[in-house]
């Protein structure tokens, strides 16, 4: 029997298929929950998934960076964007110098890698504004695509995601000092003979 479900398990990941979406890690060296001032929507955003949970910077820190988890293009059933992280630092660091392990993410699927991170050249980040495919019957659908950030001090970021969908609206700009909090809109695995879609839209928080 254990023969058998180590090659059941082995099989699954040779054919792309996940049993589930992965949740953050590493919750107890995170601050749960925090104080913040607005939420930032953005309205292109899709249904597919469930949303996570929110997942804040430590006390004191808001985020200056992201990276992002894309699936590079396949011949079949693309998911695009999969994942966000932001990377915190606090209001006398130097980015330079920053702490790439000081990071946060919400809910996250199960295909792609990480790019690098893209920093603020000063400030915290902002506004943020999706690219998203809409949905389509027959068609293979990706849903949010890429992810682009306004800075404090005036900087734009874009992301290294993927280029289908179009670019929607750009969120409201933060009240407080800078976004501190990340929430995400993740579909779970919809099966060999389903259509994949992961990350569908996401929230972000921004503190004083």
């Amino acid at each position: 029997m254990h023969h058998f479900i180590s090659f059941a398990f082995t099989l699954l990941a040779f054919i792309g298929l996940h049993v589930s979406v992965q949740s953050t890690g590493r919750r107890s060296e995170r601050s749960i929950e925090r104080s913040f001032v607005s939420t930032l929507t953005v309205t292109n955003g899709l249904e597919g998934g469930l949303w996570g949970q929110r997942e804040f910077c430590p006390s004191g820190t808001y985020a200056a960076g992201f990276s992002l988890k894309v699936e590079e293009r396949r011949f079949l059933d693309n998911t695009a964007l999969n994942g966000i992280r932001l990377y915190c630092v606090s209001q006398t660091k130097d980015l330079l110098d920053s702490n790439e392990d000081t990071s946060v993410q919400s809910d996250v699927g199960s295909w792609g890698e990480w790019t690098e991170v893209k920093w603020c050249p000063s400030g915290f980040l902002t506004a943020f504004q999706l690219r998203v495919e809409s949905s389509h019957e027959f068609k293979d659908n990706t849903a949010a695509n890429n992810i682009r950030f306004n800075c404090s001090q005036g900087s734009f970021l874009q992301g290294d995601g993927t280029d289908w969908g179009e670019w929607g609206d750009w969120s409201p700009f933060c009240q407080g000092k800078g976004m501190c909090g990340i929430r995400t809109r993740v579909e779970e695995p919809q099966g060999y003979f389903g259509d994949d879609t992961a990350l569908n839209d996401a929230r972000m928080f921004c503190c004083d």
